[in-house]
C-alpha cells in the first residue's frame, strides 16, 4: 500500500497549503479546524487512488479531491448541528467550539468553496461532467439527509427505505468520488460507471459498519460517543432488522424504549443493546453489510485495469472494511 501511503501524504500537503486564509477569520477559522481534526480522508483517497488506477496523473486531480473533502466536511458541520452532537473524531463540534450560527455560516461557505475548487484543475476538459457529476451527488446527499430527518418523525420506516436513504446521504459521494477520479485518470464511461457502482455498494457497506460502531464501537477508536444513535431513538439498520425479527414482546419494548425520555442515556442504551443481543442483530448486519461488499467487488472485477492495479483497489477496500467493531 505504498502508493496509498503517498496519496494521503500529497494529500495532507496539499490540504495544508490550501487553508483559508481569507476574511473575516470568524468565518474562516472553523472551516481550518474541522478540515484539520483528522479523518480518514476517505472520500478524496478513493479520488486520487482511482485517478492513479487508470494510469493518471493523481496529483493533477488533487484540486478535484480537495473539493470532494470541503465538501464532505460542510456536510458533517451542518449534520452536527442537526444532530446536536458533541464531538466529531473526538474533538468539539464546530458549533460546540464556536457556535451554531457560525457553524451554518462557514459550512454554507464551505459548499460554495467546493465547487470553486473544481475550477483549479490544470485540464479543463472534464469539467462539465465532473461539475455534473459533482452537483448531482451534492443534490442528492441533501435528499438523503431530508430523508434522514423524516425517519424521525415516522414511526414506520422500512429497510429499503433506510438503505436507499444511506446511500444518497454517504455512499453516493464515495461513488461520485471513484468516477470523477476514474474520468480524471483517462477511464471511459463504461469504466467510469462501474467504478461508481464499486463505490456506491461500498459505500452502503461502510455506513452499516458505522452503524454497528455507533452501537458496539470502541469510542476511543469510533471517536465519537457510542450508543448516541438510540439516544437519538435514530431507525438505524440495526433497530429497523430488530423490529423485523422481534417477536411481540421485544418489538413492544423497542418502541417503549425509542419513546422513553425518563430513562437516562447510559440506562437507556444497554436496555436496548440487550434486545439487541437477543435477536442477534450484530451478526445480521454483518451479513447484510457482506453482501454489499461482494457486490461491489463484482464492479471491481469489471474495471478495465491492470489485475495487480485491481488488487490494490481491493485492499484499500479491506482495509477500510477492517475498522474495530
Amino acid at each position: 500500500m505504498q502508493i496509498l501511503n503517498q496519496i494521503q501524504q500529497d494529500f495532507e500537503a496539499h490540504l495544508k497549503d490550501s487553508l483559508f486564509e481569507n476574511d473575516p477569520e470568524e468565518l474562516y477559522a472553523p472551516i481550518n479546524y474541522i478540515l484539520q481534526i483528522g479523518g480518514k480522508r476517505l472520500r478524496p483517497a478513493v479520488l486520487l487512488l482511482t485517478c492513479y488506477l487508470f494510469k493518471g496523473k493523481y496529483k493533477h486531480a488533487l484540486p478535484a479531491a480537495l473539493a470532494i473533502e470541503v465538501f464532505h466536511n460542510f456536510t458533517l458541520v451542518h449534520d452536527d448541528i442537526m444532530d446536536n452532537a458533541p464531538l466529531r473524531r473526538g474533538m468539539p463540534t464546530v458549533h460546540e467550539k464556536y457556535d451554531i450560527n457560525t457553524g451554518i455560516l462557514s459550512g454554507d461557505v464551505m459548499m460554495v468553496h467546493a465547487f470553486d475548487l473544481l475550477l483549479k484543475l490544470e485540464d479543463q476538459k472534464h469539467f462539465p461532467t465532473l461539475l455534473k457529476i459533482f452537483t448531482k451527488l451534492a443534490v442528492e446527499v441533501c435528499e438523503g439527509q431530508q430523508m434522514d430527518m423524516n425517519f424521525e418523525k415516522q414511526q414506520e420506516v422500512k429497510i429499503d427505505e433506510y438503505l436507499r436513504m444511506i446511500e444518497l446521504k454517504t455512499s453516493v459521494l464515495v461513488a461520485g468520488a471513484m468516477k470523477m477520479g476514474a474520468l480524471l485518470g483517462g477511464a471511459d464511461l463504461e469504466d467510469a460507471e462501474a467504478a461508481y457502482q464499486f463505490g456506491r455498494n461500498l459505500g452502503i457497506s461502510f455506513q452499516l459498519q458505522d452503524d454497528l460502531l455507533d452501537t458496539y464501537g470502541d469510542p476511543e477508536k469510533f471517536g465519537k460517543k457510542v450508543g448516541g444513535d438510540i439516544v437519538q431513538n435514530k431507525k438505524t439498520f440495526l433497530y429497523l432488522k430488530a423490529l423485523e425479527l422481534a417477536d411481540q414482546n421485544q418489538k413492544s419494548r423497542l418502541y417503549e424504549l425509542y419513546q422513553e425520555n425518563q430513562l437516562n442515556e447510559k440506562e437507556k442504551i444497554e436496555k436496548v443493546v440487550q434486545i439487541f443481543n437477543q435477536i442477534g442483530i450484530k451478526e445480521e448486519t454483518e451479513l447484510i453489510k457482506e453482501e454489499y461488499k461482494n457486490n461491489a467487488f463484482s464492479f471491481l472485477r469489471k474495471l478495465n485495469i491492470e489485475e495487480d492495479r485491481r488488487n490494490l483497489l481491493e485492499k484499500f477496500a479491506y482495509y477500510l472494511m477492517k475498522r474495530d467493531v
